[in-house]
């Protein structure tokens, strides 16, 4: 094909949009970038010098090498296979070689690799119009996903280790990415070059602010973290804390109603990350929305724990928590029955006593909702990949020196298992690009995070995640041996169709778990934004399909589509079964007088 002769390849145009930089100026930004670093060492060596440097990270770098060792070892007891991975690695690189000969001489070449359509790393034209990065890429994506394959075709594997293999390879992968680099991004060498380097120097000031906010540990910050204010824009719902003990406070909310449900509502949220996940704001707020909608909603908020919570385990949590909200809920209204929400772990707490309170004939809470949790762990998400003998037993050693594990250490792991959406793009936007982050307040309370008691977490580790006890009807709570058969009550149990903590699946067989009528909901997105989607959005549907019974994959085939949220459908039902009104309940007006306004005090405590 012949081209005009005041036509330029795309190539060569690609390449003539680079930047001159002002090399003075480039110079003295080079300058200021080695000062930003001396202070970036320095953050990082301050808690070292103290002795207060946080512990970890050499047991997971341990736990990684074995791991991947392990897969080595299956491919070294092969040589034949070996030389078979290493042909079709080395098939791959030439193909890619010739392609890009193809192309230089000015042919069609299609490409060898390319990245999924919803890979955003990938997305400047660059990385396909300019073929040193469009090689550069296309060489990662080979040799990521020949890694990835070494892992899958290993034999002789177990599953557990076959699934931390893959864990493994991705951060590995997620981290060695060239769009992380600012010689082999072409984005970040334009702006680099634009800027004289100064976006260099930002992101390294930022860097240093956030091993320092880390306490010698890199906390990477995803939202503007001066942007959000709790109690005045978000977690701001109108309402009194109540009640207070060891581990939590006990929230009432202000009506917006004359009338209001008989049966008072009672929140339990998961104490991994706070509990205004459901009252981020105005418009997401499903807090605000069941007070308008006519109930009088009490919500747990969990004490951030310190050493002096080492010993408080699941029955505490049980009996601090959860008993005494329904005692003083009792104060509060007089009614000493109510409907329960869990979400997520908080959920698993719920399931736990509600088999205890069917053991003890205790009837107290008259229906249960779950959103998102898991009280059978045999087929459990992606955090499954932390949990086996040696990594509990060194999470353990960690908390048995402090009482408790720190909150980084679950919020890493949260992060890890979408690397790229909530590490490396924040790094690339952070450190290299050097702009601070938009305010989001989903990821604000994100990186909000908590601590874990010693004794509630490895309770919570070996007895559900390593044993899977509570659906076996083998876990036992104040001397009772729990079985969920016994909990009888109506049960809404919605788990979220992209879920990969609690999956929809794992969730459909432990609704089978439960011995009384269970309403199964499948709700679109994921973990947080599949419960937080509020009707007048419109933005996810959810499916409706009969009694949780044979196979997941059965019934979400037979399931009934339905646009729009499911929390009319949730109150619907919540309501058909006690439609009773009285009129609306003023917090403090009761035996419980007021102790400070919602949203307390407990979720101020940072971790």
């Amino acid at each position: 094909m012949n081209r005009r002769a005041d036509e330029k390849p795309a190539d060569a145009a690609a390449s003539a949009e680079a930047p001159v930089p002002d090399f003075d100026q480039f110079a003295q930004n080079m300058g200021r970038l080695v000062e930003e670093y001396g202070k970036v060492t320095a953050a990082y060596l301050k808690p070292i010098e103290r002795g207060e440097a946080k512990g970890g990270q050499a047991d997971e770098a341990s736990e990684m090498v074995k791991t991947l060792g392990r897969v080595a070892e299956k491919w070294v007891s092969d040589p034949r296979k070996i030389i078979e991975a290493q042909a079709s690695l080395t098939g791959d690189f030439l193909e890619l070689w010739s392609s890009m000969l193809k192309r230089a001489g000015g042919e069609e070449a299609k490409p060898v690799a390319e990245p999924d359509q919803r890979d955003a790393r990938f997305a400047d034209p660059d990385w396909s119009a300019h073929p040193i990065f469009d090689f550069v890429k296309q060489a990662y994506l080979i040799g990521s996903r020949w890694a990835e394959s070494m892992v899958d075709k290993a034999d002789d594997l177990d599953p557990h280790t076959r699934e931390k293999a893959r864990f493994y390879v991705k951060q590995i992968a997620s981290a060695l990415s060239p769009s992380n680099f600012v010689a082999t991004n072409p984005e970040l060498l334009r702006e680099t070059l634009r800027q004289n380097g100064d976006n260099l120097v930002r992101g390294m000031k930022m860097l240093a602010e956030d091993i320092e906010a880390g306490g010698g540990e890199l906390k990477i910050r995803q939202s503007d973290p001066g942007a959000f204010r709790i109690g005045v824009n978000i977690a701001a719902t109108p309402g009194k804390v109540i009640f207070r003990d060891d581990i939590m406070e006990l929230i009432q909310y202000a009506p917006s109603t004359e009338t209001v449900l008989k049966r008072p509502l009672l929140i339990v949220p998961p104490w991994i990350n706070k509990f205004y996940i459901l009252d981020l704001n105005a418009e997401k707020s499903f807090i605000r929305w069941c007070v308008a909608q006519g109930l009088t909603v009490f919500c747990i908020s969990w004490v951030n724990p310190d050493e002096r919570h080492a010993a408080k385990d699941f029955e505490s949590y049980m009996r601090e928590g959860i008993f005494s909200a329904l005692d003083a809920i009792e104060q509060a209204t007089g009614e000493t029955k109510v409907s329960a929400i869990g979400y997520c772990v908080g959920g698993t707490l719920l399931g736990v006593t509600l088999a205890y309170m069917a053991a003890m004939k205790d009837k107290r809470i008259d229906s249960a909702t779950f959103f998102t949790t898991q009280v059978d762990f045999s087929q459990a998400g992606e955090l499954s990949v932390f949990v086996d003998e040696d990594q509990i037993r060194a999470v353990e050693e960690q908390m048995t020196k402090s009482g408790y594990l720190d909150g980084a250490r679950m919020a890493g792991a949260f992060n890890m298992l979408r690397p790229n959406d909530l590490i490396w793009s924040y790094a690339v936007n952070n450190y290299l690009k050097g702009k601070a982050p938009t305010p989001f307040d989903l990821l604000y309370w994100n990186s909000d995070s908590t601590r874990m008691p010693a004794a509630n977490h490895s309770f919570y580790l070996r007895n559900c995640y390593l044993e899977n006890k509570l659906s076996k009807g083998e876990m036992k709570i104040g001397g009772k041996m729990l079985d969920l058969k016994k909990v009888r009550i109506p049960v809404y149990n919605l788990a979220t169709r992209e879920d990969h903590i609690a999956p929809a699946k794992s969730v459909f067989t432990g609704s089978q778990c439960f011995g009384g009528p269970v309403d199964y909901v499948v709700a679109g997105s994921g973990h947080i934004a599949g419960v937080v989607n509020p009707p007048a959005k419109v933005k996810y549907q959810y499916w409706t399909g009969g009694p949780p019974e044979g196979a997941y994959e059965t019934w979400f085939k037979g399931a009934q589509e339905h646009p729009g949220s499911w929390w009319p459908h949730w109150f619907g039902w919540l309501e058909k079964q006690a439609p009773k009104r009285v009129p609306a309940r003023i917090p403090g007006s009761g035996e419980l007088p007021a102790l400070e306004d919602a949203p307390g005090t407990y979720v101020l405590k940072k971790a």
